[in-house]
């Protein structure tokens, strides 16, 4: 097993990325130890010690950890943590909940990647789709088939979200069983989108932030808003960009905050390691 890292803005908060779903859908966060006892994953890796919080995404673990402790030197306790809960097969969560949507649990009942039609559906993903996506600089992942409806959940990043039409093609034409194909992170409705926080954010992405970064050739998405969070996703030219840090704390994170009030906190969960178009090459300025 492979788990692979990427840094954030904040240099206490690691991300990584285990190759594995680890939540159908949304956020979980874990602000203390004591919030964790309905996600063993979460609970493991508070044992560490030196770990302040824990939040889990659909396909990666953001850790931050203690002020004054060194990465080299909890990271691979943290790795081989991962590493064990994936191997024994543990469950994530107690329940199959998230912080961040919890009105979308309709869209993932009965999602199952078992059985001749699901593994079909994982082969060609694995064997013919996701070179293509990483070739694009994107990544494919296999969510779950709802044999019921005929429909398969898959997770697209980067460039690769231009894909899902030939995806789809692709897998009705071998997979009889196969009637449609979405992109699971888009198909879950978000709620925080909706909300005050979430129209004012995104005016202010529309008015203020995103005319400036397309003369980079670059936008900025919004991904959702949670507990007076944002989360968003840079593409074009800042995907990948070397300048995109600074992009994030003097320019998207303070005119937000100062615009929304109410926002305490803004994360990238942008893979920029897969930018194929950065405008600034990493380590070029």
């Amino acid at each position: 097993m492979f788990i692979q890292t990427e840094e954030t803005h904040d240099p206490s908060t690691l991300k990584f990325l285990p190759g594995r779903q680890v939540l159908l859908s949304g956020i979980q966060e874990f602000a203390r130890p004591e919030d964790a006892d309905d996600s063993p994953l979460a609970e493991r890796l508070f044992g560490i010690g030196p770990v302040r919080t824990v939040i889990l995404e659909t396909d990666r673990i953001a850790i931050t950890k203690d002020e004054g402790v060194e990465w080299k030197t909890i990271k691979p306790a943290i790795l081989g943590a991962i590493m064990d809960h994936f191997t024994n097969a543990s469950p994530t969560a107690a329940v199959d909940t998230t912080s961040v949507n919890t009105e979308g649990a309709e869209y993932t009942e009965g999602l199952i990647t078992t059985g001749e039609a699901a593994e079909q559906i994982l082969d060609l993903l694995e064997s013919r789709i996701s070179p293509v996506a990483k070739d694009q600089g994107g990544e494919v992942s296999f969510v779950g088939f709802n044999a019921d409806v005929g429909r398969v959940h898959i997770s697209l990043s980067g460039p690769a979200a231009s894909l899902l039409g030939g995806i789809q093609t692709m897998l009705r034409h071998y997979v009889p069983e196969v009637q449609e194909v979405v992109n699971h992170d888009q198909w879950i409705p978000k709620p925080g989108l909706d909300t005050d926080e979430g129209v004012a954010v995104q005016a202010v992405l529309d008015n203020d932030i995103n005319p400036g970064v397309a003369s980079h050739g670059g936008n900025v998405q919004l991904i959702d808003v949670a507990e007076h969070t944002v989360y968003l996703e840079f593409g074009g030219g800042c995907h990948g960009c070397g300048m995109v840090d600074v992009t994030l704390k003097q320019g998207v994170e303070t005119r937000i905050m100062e615009a929304v009030p109410t926002i305490i906190a803004v994360f990238d969960v942008t893979d920029h390691a897969e930018g194929t178009n950065p405008y600034y090459q990493p380590g070029a300025v």
